[in-house]
């Protein structure tokens, strides 16, 4: 499909139909990092406040800081007229895996039950991403996870959870499954939805080119039987000036009449022949006209 999008089948202007949906999933890109901004704001509240669990609120603000930057300088980036690249959309996810990386480390490293969003990335990655990006990602992600298993802040539990920790962790993993399946469903199934436009185009752009192609054979066809025809229209012309002036036959009203009605045929003959070359762009090559 990229070759076919090199070689003329986009649509006119500086960017083809891939970088058109390159630029609505980068779009779709920054407003799954806002919901993961929300998510994070909820989370590390119901937490803090809700459960009593201690967390460090100022780091963990700051990386939220950082992702609104990320996301107000990729609303900017969006709105430019330039194609969004593949390096553009992979150090997006870099940068949403590094902060991910970030937030686990200040609460808990691999215990944390929201370790799993890590595959939420892969999976988003695979669907955008060229394969050698794909596979640089699962493994920079997979490097974050085995890193986190001994390098973390502890996290510290009220005396009130200490016993329950288990469950605890299972509520944990199950929120996050909700919300990495209901992400992965409303994003993959919106950039399915762009996928399914751009192959329509690219099909309607196939069938226009197939018209086109058909009116072109078409032309050509006319354009050569024109040309056939020139040559026996210019003896018929020539046999019918012979018989205009022959004394037997200018001697027969009748014959002479018949003689004058197939002349001024031929001359409608030359004249459409004439059209269909002059449509090609060329002119038959009788006489010296003013055109």
């Amino acid at each position: 499909m990229s070759d076919l999008l090199g070689q003329g089948w986009g649509p006119p202007g500086p960017m083809t139909l891939h970088d058109k949906t390159n630029k609505q999933n980068f779009l779709l890109l920054i407003q799954l990092r806002w919901i993961a901004v929300g998510g994070q704001i909820v989370t590390i509240l119901f937490v803090r406040y809700v459960l009593g669990i201690g967390l460090p609120l100022v780091p963990m603000a700051v990386v939220i800081l950082l992702l609104i930057a990320l996301n107000v300088a990729s609303l900017r980036r969006h709105s430019s007229q330039d194609a969004i690249t593949n390096t553009e959309l992979f150090l997006g996810l870099l940068l949403d895996v590094t902060a991910l990386t970030v937030q686990l480390y200040l609460s808990g490293g691999a215990s944390n039950p929201f370790i799993s969003l890590y595959l939420l990335q892969v999976i988003l990655g695979a669907v955008l991403l060229e394969t050698w990006s794909v596979w640089a990602l699962v493994f920079i992600a997979s490097t974050c996870f085995i890193a986190l298993t001994t390098f973390y802040r502890e996290i510290s539990l009220p005396a009130a959870h200490g016993a329950g920790l288990f469950s605890l962790h299972i509520q944990g993993m199950f929120i996050c499954f909700v919300l990495a399946a209901t992400l992965l469903v409303l994003f993959i199934t919106r950039v399915q939805n762009n996928i399914r436009t751009r192959d329509a185009h690219l099909a309607d752009l196939r069938q226009q080119s197939a018209e086109e192609a058909h009116i072109v054979r078409m032309g050509l066809l006319a354009s050569g039987a024109a040309h056939e025809l020139g040559t026996p229209l210019a003896t018929l012309s020539v046999i019918l000036n012979d018989w205009q002036r022959m004394p037997a036959l200018e001697a027969d009203p009748d014959l002479a009449q018949e003689i004058r009605e197939m002349q001024g045929q031929l001359d409608r003959c030359k004249k459409i022949v004439s059209g269909i070359l002059m449509s090609s762009g060329e002119l038959r090559g009788e006489g010296t006209v003013r055109t």
